[in-house]
């Protein structure tokens, strides 16, 4: 493998505790698409984001302005839930240390998420400051797990793919990272076990981003 030249985290979960409740947040929207449509598509395998995609198209064929309506209240819904989530969450106690290490020893950073932008910037003000870059959801057309979401982080650290990480708590992190032409790392700090995340098939796993970082230098590669 080559040298690390940068490593673009996941948030939630990874750099910080992951309280948002996605069941519950599936649940309510779930009650709310009811009303719009009965009976509703089988696509639970879905993730949010996507499951309200896919249900505004499908209300937008017969009426577009149903579509929009139903769309708008779905994202005033979940961002509401995010920002909810944000004002009980922290960063996980390694963090602040991982991120300045590596910044130190010249490995540059980046952070993309799913979540809304204004969640993040509920729990960490300064999420711009202790990163090379931040992008969320409102950031980018196409978010994780479309390679574009890293792609254009990996652009504005100035890194090629190849000499890169993708490090995340979920199959989505990884698939990301496969998608885009990095190296993969899943970490054990959200909701998915180690076995779970050995399953995407990335090419590390950890407990948690501390210990991830140990074995990057024990490997040589930072």
């Amino acid at each position: 493998m080559k040298k690390i030249e940068a490593i673009v985290f996941d948030f939630d979960g990874t750099l910080a505790e992951l309280t948002i409740d996605f069941s519950d947040m599936k649940r309510k929207l779930k009650a709310l698409g009811s009303a719009f449509m009965d009976p509703l598509p089988d696509k639970d395998e879905l993730p949010a984001l996507e499951w309200v995609d896919y249900m505004a198209d499908c209300l937008s064929n017969d009426d577009p302005d149903l579509g929009k309506e139903f769309h708008t209240r779905c994202r005033f819904l979940i961002i509401s839930m995010e920002l909810e989530a944000a004002r009980t969450g922290n960063l996980f106690p390694f963090t602040c240390e991982v991120l300045n290490g590596l910044g130190e020893s010249g490995i540059k950073t980046g952070v993309i998420t799913r979540n809304t932008g204004s969640a993040v910037r509920e729990m960490v003000p300064d999420i711009d400051k202790i990163s090379g870059c931040f992008l969320s959801r409102e950031d980018v057309e196409n978010v994780k797990p479309h390679p574009d979401h890293l792609f254009k982080a990996l652009e504005m650290i100035g890194v090629s793919a190849t000499s890169s990480l993708m490090v995340g708590d979920h199959h989505i992190d990884i698939e990301t990272g496969k998608r885009a032409g990095t190296m993969t790392a899943g970490v054990a700090t959200g909701r998915v076990s180690i076995d779970e995340l050995n399953k995407a098939d990335p090419d590390f796993v950890a407990a948690d981003c501390a210990e991830l970082i140990k074995i990057l230098k024990n490997k040589n590669l930072l």
